[in-house]
């Protein structure tokens, strides 16, 4: 194995590496990314209601205004549909340009898109929903470039013991970035309700929402752009990737360099190692070779497959909460209560699920990911999701008594719990690890694109899927649905074909990345002599 790249002393530097500062270092810097993309993603699920009331009043109804069927698809998937896009083009770019040029061009989009959000202009409904979508759509963009970038780079970066809970680390940051943006909403409600106080719908239809309502969501959208401006200085100092100008640019001397500075060794450029593998055409494949699909056609299968059953499920539950937190009585009926206290109450909901569950879920992965591996806690967490999700579904009727709530609330919080304490992690690292350095960026952006699909169907079929049988108690402009009970019971079934997919996902747990995605391995799986 004298030539193997997997051999070269930078690489095996960096897998026998102890954890220090600078692992840390990186964690925060691609976590504060993470915790702008939930923040900026779920953030728009606490304002819904609020843009219903101020932009779609009908004088004379008896329940405050809602959006109407495409606006709150357009408003709610429009970003997913952003970060499919952005998945793609700058998990490719991440690979042909290196992870760092990009990860700044990620950085920026998100905050000028952001802050362009809270700002979008007019005072008619079309034009203010309009830029809405269209700001969100670019902030999506840039947030589907972080995927794939922030789990190769920490993929890239860590050892070979600790990689699995490093890169788990970074993705849990969503988890904060979901309770941060309850929290603020919480605030800025509180503060607004108490200056503007104002009668519930019921009460007066009109005062109910007062005029400085518009200034809350505006507030609420544009504040997630704050955590990620605070680490742009610090994106920017990092260097390269060891494995992307070793490996990718087939700079062994650079590589060493920027490398010894980080782990404050000295280490040999090897740069002989690396033109003696370069001529070797076996381990120089593209994406749609018969060599890539032979290696690596079915873990590419594995990643999307589990990622977008993972993700059906996992938007259905969290864009539409409130609507189940209102079935079962956990929000009060709207016309209770003005537009900024129905804004408090959302996000106090949102707020307790991510506290009790979500933000747990994540950190359980981090902390046993490497002792338990990546396949058996992605196992547990689909089975004992599709477990929830039926003991939800069938008894549904038992749950929706009021003296059932709170119970209901605990079984629903626990499939949150195995969702980020099992796939929803998961299928975040397993393609940073599986695949080639020089393809890793953009098999990890297929992955998380195919996830952003999943998502797409969740969020716009639940929207129609959850609506009563009855078409009068469906939602204004809504045709009737299957219900809520038929919806749980269907990702039930989403989840139990996860869990057969993840069969396909292979065990990646204390290997090197060089060894798992066989990139030391001549043309017949075997390492070269």
């Amino acid at each position: 194995m004298e030539s193997s790249t997997g051999n070269l002393q930078v690489l095996h530097a960096l897998d026998g590496a102890k954890t220090q500062w600078y692992h840390f270092t990186a964690i925060v810097i691609a976590g504060m990314g993470f915790f702008t993309d939930a923040y900026d993603l779920f953030c728009i699920s606490l304002v819904t209601k609020l843009l219903g009331r101020i932009y779609y009043h009908k004088p004379g109804a008896l329940k405050p205004g809602s959006l109407p069927p495409q606006v709150s698809a357009a408003v709610n998937g429009v970003a997913l549909i952003g970060t499919l896009a952005g998945q793609l083009f700058f998990g490719w770019l991440g690979d042909k340009l290196g992870r760092k040029k990009v990860y700044g061009i990620t950085l920026m989009l998100m905050c000028l898109c952001s802050i362009a959000s809270g700002l979008s202009f007019g005072s008619h409904p079309k034009g203010v929903m309009t830029t809405l979508c269209f700001f969100r759509f670019w902030l999506g963009f840039g947030i589907g470039g972080d995927y794939p970038l922030s789990a190769t780079i920490m993929s890239e970066y860590s050892n070979k013991k600790t990689r699995g809970g490093f890169i788990a680390a970074v993705f849990a940051m969503q988890g904060f970035g979901i309770l941060g943006g309850g929290v603020f909403a919480i605030v800025i409600a509180a503060i607004f309700n108490a200056r503007f106080n104002a009668p519930p719908y019921e009460v007066d239809p009109v005062k109910s929402t007062v005029p400085e309502a518009d200034y809350v969501w505006r507030i609420v959208l544009m504040v997630g752009a704050l955590p990620a401006l605070l680490t742009y200085y610090w994106r920017m100092k990092m260097p390269e990737t060891a494995r992307f100008t070793a490996l990718v640019a087939k700079n062994a001397e650079k590589a060493a360099a920027d490398m010894s500075k980080i782990l404050q060794v000295e280490l040999e450029a090897e740069q002989r190692k690396i033109d003696e593998s370069t001529k070797r055409s076996e381990n120089s494949f593209g994406l749609f070779s018969k060599e890539f699909c032979k290696r690596h056609g079915l873990h590419l299968l594995g990643t999307t497959s589990t990622w977008f059953l993972l993700d059906i499920a996992f938007y259905s539950q969290n864009l539409f909460q409130k609507d189940i937190f209102t079935a079962i009585g956990w929000i009060p009926p709207a016309k209770t209560m003005n537009a900024i206290q129905e804004v408090s109450r959302i996000a106090r909901a949102q707020t307790l699920i991510a506290l009790c569950s979500t933000v747990p879920g994540y950190w359980f992965t981090v902390f046993l990911i490497d002792k338990m591996g990546r396949f058996t806690i992605q196992l547990i967490g689909f089975t004992m999701m599709t477990i929830f999700m039926f003991v939800l579904a069938i008894p549904y009727n038992y749950w929706i008594h009021k003296e059932n709530n709170i119970k209901f609330v605990v079984i629903y919080s626990l499939t949150f719990f195995f969702a980020n304490f099992g796939p929803n992690a998961t299928t975040f690292v397993v393609p940073a690890e599986i695949f080639p350095a020089r393809l890793r960026s953009t098999c990890h952006g297929i992955s998380a694109a195919s996830g952003k699909l999943g998502a797409i169907v969740g969020a716009f079929g639940f929207l129609y899927l959850a609506q009563n049988k009855d078409p009068a108690k469906a939602d204004a402009g809504y045709p009737p649905g299957i219900g809520v009970k038929n919806s749980l019971i269907v990702l039930g079934v989403i989840n139990l074909l996860g869990t057969l997919c993840t069969f396909l996902v292979p065990e990646s747990k204390g290997k090197s990345l060089e060894e798992i995605s066989g990139e030391n391995d001549d043309g017949d799986g075997k390492s070269p002599a």
